[in-house]
């Protein structure tokens, strides 16, 4: 008789043993490998879809941004190249084209501007050039290659720094030589982006250029004595007078000019940029910091040509400046006549003479239909000066030759 069985406990499950997937069923199996093929074809799509749009994104350009000639609202700046939110301006929206209000029709082609070499040389061991010119500065003598620097101590004693901005460092010193006073500007190389060439055709940068048209025996612009290429620097001498003071300071220590030392000073200013417009050169930053005055004489000089470039008949389509001087055309439609800026910038700049604040508050926007509000102390013929020059139209804005002969500037004054 076969020995019995024994009976299985009921109520507990029987122990399964753990299966390798070389052991799974084939009902346990196919749910597996479909999970996992399911999710290796999801990884690889998403993959090759990641994988082709960075290798389109790459392969494909992107486009410049146009800058915008049509209005609308204000953009914010690129640098030195576009609309800024201007501290003092910026106006929010545009007038529709075809308004009473909308202001010169922008041109219909992008104008090319006259834009100087952008490649900028190497590095050299030292190079000096002296430009010639009336007073202290003319110095025709030229340090030796690779002895720039060297001579450059042992011709002027360098003194205290008299101001900082974004193309450099500017530094009283005195001459050995004579004992003239002087001005030493330094900026770096890597600062300077545009260079040309001067007439005997040494490569310069635009600066130095613009400074050697407009400053050969002209009284209004400061002139340039002397100029010095270093390894990692630019080096340019300047004349400067014994006691001055910038224009902003000058103000600031009286509170606001009177109109008739505001007259004197803003006439020789007018004279300076008419100087310079003859010779095709445009500033672009006039303002009371980069006006000197002359405190033994009242003669102001025009000095800090960083932000220039030459005068054109056509529109500029990049900026370059101070944005709080900059005309409401730029802000509103990203394009500007040089002219017409200008009369903006020196406009502000007579504001400031003789009721000592810029005329627009900081973050104010400006409508269309403005109302500057002027103090009544100043004369008609004045606050009328100042309403002609910031004029929203630059077309209605007055010429450099009508402000000469405005009645405020000859001293005339109408019934």
């Amino acid at each position: 008789m076969p020995p019995a069985r024994p009976r299985p406990r009921t109520g507990l499950p029987r122990p399964r043993p753990r299966a390798s997937r070389r052991g799974l069923p084939s009902a346990r199996l196919w749910p597996y490998w479909r999970w996992r093929c399911w999710a290796g074809i999801s990884a690889w799509s998403q993959g090759g879809i990641a994988a082709l749009w960075l290798h389109l994104s790459h392969a494909r350009p992107r486009p410049r941004p146009r800058p915008r000639l049509l209005p609308g609202p204000a953009e914010d700046t690129r640098g030195a190249a576009a609309p800024a939110a201007s501290a003092a301006a910026s106006p929010a929206r545009a007038p529709p084209l075809g308004s009473a209000a909308a202001g010169p029709e922008p041109p219909l082609s992008r104008p090319k501007e006259r834009t100087p070499g952008d490649a900028r040389p190497g590095a050299v061991e030292g190079r000096s050039g002296a430009v010639p010119g009336p007073g202290p500065s003319a110095d025709s003598r030229v340090s030796p290659a690779g002895k720039a620097q060297h001579g450059l101590k042992e011709q002027y004693r360098v003194g205290s720094l008299l101001g900082r901005g974004g193309f450099g460092s500017v530094f009283a010193a005195t001459r050995l030589s004579d004992g003239a006073p002087v001005a030493i500007k330094r900026v770096p190389r890597n600062r300077i982006r545009h260079w040309d060439q001067l007439p005997n055709g040494t490569s310069a940068p635009l600066e130095i250029v613009l400074l050697h048209k407009v400053s050969t025996g002209f009284p209004g612009v400061a002139q340039l004595l002397e100029w010095l290429e270093l390894p990692n620097d630019i080096i340019m001498v300047l004349e400067r007078p014994e006691r001055c003071q910038d224009l902003r300071h000058f103000i600031r220590a009286r509170g606001f000019l009177s109109e008739e030392v505001a007259r004197e000073l803003f006439r020789q200013v007018l004279e300076a940029v008419q100087h310079c417009t003859s010779c095709g050169v445009l500033h672009r930053d006039i303002k009371p910091e980069n006006i000197l005055v002359d405190l033994a004489t009242r003669q102001a000089k025009l000095i800090d040509f960083g932000c220039g470039t030459y005068l054109q008949d056509t529109a500029y389509i990049h900026f370059a400046g101070t944005p709080s001087y900059s005309p409401p055309e730029w802000t509103h439609f990203g394009w500007y006549y040089g002219k017409p800026a200008t009369i903006w910038s020196l406009g502000i700049l007579l504001h400031q003479m003789v009721c000592g604040e810029h005329p627009f508050r900081r973050g104010q926007t400006i409508s269309w239909d403005h109302q500057l509000s002027l103090p009544e102390r100043l004369s008609q013929e004045c606050q009328d000066l100042i309403r002609r020059c910031l004029t929203m139209l630059d077309m209605d804005r007055p010429s450099l030759e009508d402000l000469l002969c405005d009645p405020w500037m000859q001293d005339i004054h109408l019934p």
